[in-house]
């Protein structure tokens, strides 16, 4: 083997392990996301008070991260992303430890909040590394990656947050989370060079910024993309951050009945996901995006029927199945929207994504003044009129026509 075939073998596997590690922080930053909602009601009664002023908790970090992910994305664009993502991962561990410290709702919120503000530079960034990291044709498997850890993450915080509580207690479950963040930390350092080598920082000034945003959303593309991701994510939060309340309510289920209940959510994804990449690249995303939406309203529709309890994890299936079948696929087109920005494209996507799931939380948590059923009703009807637009509005996005999408 030559010298340049046996660098080229070294770089691949490197970039290989490099994608796991990344997989890995991915998995931990969405494990303790997903691991708040289901335990609503266990916080509700350690500080006394009700489930809807609780569920505060869930946009109160949302928000925060999907805002942040703006100035994460610009910051990795001027100063070198490995700098940027370590110093995010390092404030996700500090930030989730001390979330344990909290002696009321307002205090949880306040540290959610800057937990939030602190963890947004890992996700989006570990994205763009792949962006750059792998040709447009071939992303689809390291972003089915990346988000079969986000499934996984949502897999297994939603159920063992609710598990976990009872025996090692709310503020146990943050402390464990924080450390294991500051393992993976370390695990990430040995590859600073490869992650810093991958992006060049790209100067600019203010004006620079704010074009490069509007570039972004001046095109078709763009702007169907973007806003894709962002009601599709209101549909998603909104339904999952009450399901835990709406097991509680329906059929008197207690933390650890609503875990089993859960522990359908976040499996596709982390079976699937880079299968589900390889069939976007292959197929087209085209052919995927409208079923994924189609199956997400049926998952709501379906919450709308008596169904037995037994069932409530294959209806957690559904729901993220749908998930799994979508925001990948988005967040795939929006790695060719980016240009010399990439880091500034998919801050934009991922602000779009997680203002999108504070607000669904928001407006599903005021709209169940109504009852679960109009909650539901209407947030099906909207995934379901997406699906509907989305054959045609995504019908150029098939293999071998990225240069000449518009």
């Amino acid at each position: 083997m030559s010298h340049d075939s046996l660098a080229s073998v070294t770089i691949h596997h490197e970039r290989e392990r490099l994608l796991r590690m990344l997989a890995l922080a991915t998995f931990f930053i969405f494990f303790q996301a997903y691991m708040v909602a289901p335990i609503i009601p266990a916080l509700a009664d350690a500080f006394a008070t009700s489930a809807h002023t609780v569920g505060f908790v869930v946009p109160a970090y949302l928000i925060p991260y999907g805002i942040a992910t703006l100035v994460f994305g610009l910051l990795a664009d001027r100063l070198g992303v490995q700098r940027v993502m370590f110093a995010s991962l390092a404030m996700f561990s500090l930030l989730t430890a001390l979330t344990a410290t909290a002696v009321s709702v307002e205090q949880m919120a306040l540290w959610r909040v800057l937990t939030g503000l602190g963890a947004s530079g890992v996700v989006p960034l570990a994205l763009v590394l792949v962006g750059q990291l792998f040709p447009y044709e071939q992303r689809g498997r390291p972003l089915g990656w990346l988000f079969a850890a986000m499934a996984g993450g949502m897999a297994f915080g939603s159920p063992l947050g609710s598990i976990l509580v009872p025996i090692i207690g709310w503020r146990g479950l943050f402390l464990a989370v924080g450390a294991t963040g500051g393992i993976v930390l370390l695990l990430l350092l040995p590859y600073r060079r490869l992650i810093a080598g991958a992006m060049q920082p790209v100067g600019g000034t203010l004006g620079d910024l704010m074009r490069g945003y509007l570039g972004l959303l001046s095109t078709a593309r763009g702007q169907r993309t973007y806003g894709y991701v962002f009601v599709n994510s209101m549909f998603h939060s909104g339904v999952f951050t009450w399901l835990g309340v709406y097991l509680e309510q329906r059929y008197s289920l207690g933390p650890v009945g609503i875990g089993l209940a859960l522990l359908g959510y976040g499996v596709p994804g982390l079976l699937f996901g880079p299968l589900i990449g390889r069939a976007a690249d292959r197929w087209g995303r085209a052919r995927l995006l409208p079923i994924g939406l189609g199956l997400s309203a049926l998952a709501a529709a379906g919450l709308l029927f008596d169904f037995p309890v037994i069932l409530a994890p294959i209806i957690a299936m559904l729901l993220s199945l749908g998930y799994d079948a979508t925001q990948p696929l988005f967040a795939g087109i929006v790695t060719s929207l980016g240009g010399k920005r990439p880091g500034q494209a998919m801050g934009l996507n991922v602000f779009t994504l997680f203002v999108g799931f504070g607000l669904g939380s928001l407006i599903f948590g005021e709209v169940l003044r109504f009852g679960f059923g109009t909650a539901l009703a209407l947030f099906a009807a909207i995934e379901l009129i997406l699906a509907l637009g989305s054959i045609r509005l995504f019908r150029s996005e098939m293999p071998g026509e990225a240069k000449i999408r518009r």
